[in-house]
């Protein structure tokens, strides 16, 4: 295995596009106005607030972690070094998981968002999956714009991240331009009423947060590209998380004063009629909102581009996955096979249809959460195992922290249980799950077998230094 070497290319600028990019992505547009429905107002703002309590002490754990072990991985060096060989296959692979259903849901994304736009341009039925019918002009868009986001980070994470800032930017200035026409032009009697189903409906948005906050963990994946000083990362990291915050109650203020209750049921894109109504009922303005969706898609693609090459080629560099998956270009210094890997992945998404991604998605959002968990149990043993490690960004009142993390990312697990809030559907999601577990068993045996403990424990002593 060629030795690592990643050039440190990202500014703290970059960084933090990236991952409040991936946070913001496109849900917002889409989702605001069942948000608002299911909890009221006050309710739905409310939920994303305790959400995001719930991700920031998570976000702490990984702020600490990172800029402790600055190195490409993340949750896999993390829970390397606190918790084995092991359990690190299972976190990694579980996020990997994750990053895959994201990219791969975003390649669907795209072309449905277009229809909003150019609602004629779907033509030649090819056929049906699981009662979605797939046209060859939606294939075809999903398809170019996945190969256009594999180019891009086939030639280097800064070309990503110059793509990753614009975009962001753009998003972020159409969010305060549709926040300002609300606050000037809206009514608050249309955030009536404050609350619905009371706690029942907080709870039932609360449990939906932790899955518009992924994204933060793609700056530990790229860590080893990272210019900055290491303190700085975890601060970074957490400042990602606060903004995310902040950004969806500002969206959720906006359509609340923008439209009453009655417009927000009759509506089939909320946010987008809210800000045509803010700017006195301009189909312009929904255009541009539209519009903007789709840099939260591309950035949210982006990241976890990202964050998902980056943790294959982490596996491959300790011997768990093939050796292949392990290069680095010499010339762009980006993990090419990896990012082609995903790049494949993402360009063959479309042909499955729209149902298939969305339980491919929900399956992604548990793996996610586990891989949590692990992290901030890796946390709390790497505080008592290795109290003197140095810690860049060391988090104050640690162990409380990371219990709470642990608790929070636990109770978010069961909420994905038979009968939970968050269930996921048998058999199809479960299925993946299931799969993706039974592949990664094959990968394990076929690594133990290939290459016994002495990889594992060179890329053991390799993390430490």
């Amino acid at each position: 295995m060629e030795k690592n070497n990643f050039e440190r290319v990202l500014s703290r600028k970059d960084v933090l596009a990236l991952a409040f990019g991936a946070m913001i992505g496109w849900g917002w547009v889409v989702l605001a106005g069942s948000w608002v429905e299911k909890a009221g107002a006050l309710g739905a703002m409310i939920a994303f607030l305790f959400g995001g309590i719930m991700v920031l002490f998570v976000g702490l754990t990984y702020a600490e972690l990172t800029s402790a072990m600055p190195k490409c991985g993340g949750e896999h060096v993390f829970s390397h070094r606190a918790l084995g060989p092991n359990i690190s296959f299972i976190c990694t692979w579980a996020i990997i998981l994750g990053y895959v259903s994201v990219v791969a849901f975003e390649a669907v994304a795209l072309p449905t968002v277009v229809e909003y736009l150019f609602p004629h341009y779907i033509k030649f039925k090819m056929y049906s999956i699981a009662g979605y019918d797939v046209y060859f002009t939606w294939v075809l868009l999903g398809v170019l714009s996945s190969m256009a986001i594999t180019i891009v980070n086939y030639f280097g994470v800064k070309p990503a991240a110059f793509l990753q800032w614009v975009l962001t930017l753009f998003i972020t200035l159409i969010g305060l331009s549709f926040f300002g026409g609300a606050l000037v032009n809206g009514s608050p009697a249309n955030m009536q009423p404050l609350f619905t189903d009371g706690v029942k409906g907080v709870f039932t948005v609360a449990v939906m947060t932790p899955f518009m906050y992924v994204g933060f963990d793609v700056i530990p994946q790229a860590a080893e590209e990272i210019d900055m000083p290491f303190d700085k990362i975890g601060k970074i990291l957490i400042l990602s998380v606060i903004m995310a915050v902040f950004w969806y109650i500002m969206i959720i203020i906006g359509v609340s004063l923008a439209m009453d209750s009655t417009s927000i049921s009759a509506s089939n894109l909320v946010t987008a009629d809210a800000m045509g109504s803010v700017f006195n009922g301009s189909t312009i303005a929904s255009k541009i909102m539209i519009i903007g969706g789709i840099g939260g898609i591309i950035t949210s693609w982006n990241s976890f581009f990202v964050g998902g090459s980056r943790a294959i080629y982490s596996m491959a560099h300790s011997k768990m996955l093939p050796s292949f998956l392990g290069k680095i270009h010499p010339q762009y210094k980006t993990p090419t096979n990896a990012v082609l890997l995903i790049g494949i992945l993402s360009t063959l998404a479309p042909l499955l249809g729209r149902k298939m991604l969305v339980w491919l998605v929900d399956a992604g959002g548990l793996t996610i959460v586990v891989a949590y968990l692990i992290v901030s149990i890796s946390f709390l043993v790497l505080r008592k195992k290795e109290p003197n490690m140095p810690r860049p960004y060391k988090v104050k009142n640690g162990i409380l922290v990371g219990n709470i993390a642990v608790i929070l990312s636990f109770a978010i697990i069961v909420l994905y249980a038979p009968g939970a809030p968050a269930a996921l559907i048998w058999p199809y999601e479960w299925s993946i799950i299931i799969g993706w577990s039974i592949l990664g068993i094959v990968f394990y045996i076929w690594a133990k077998l290939s290459y016994n403990d002495f990889g594992l424990h060179e890329f053991h002593l390799d993390i430490k230094s």
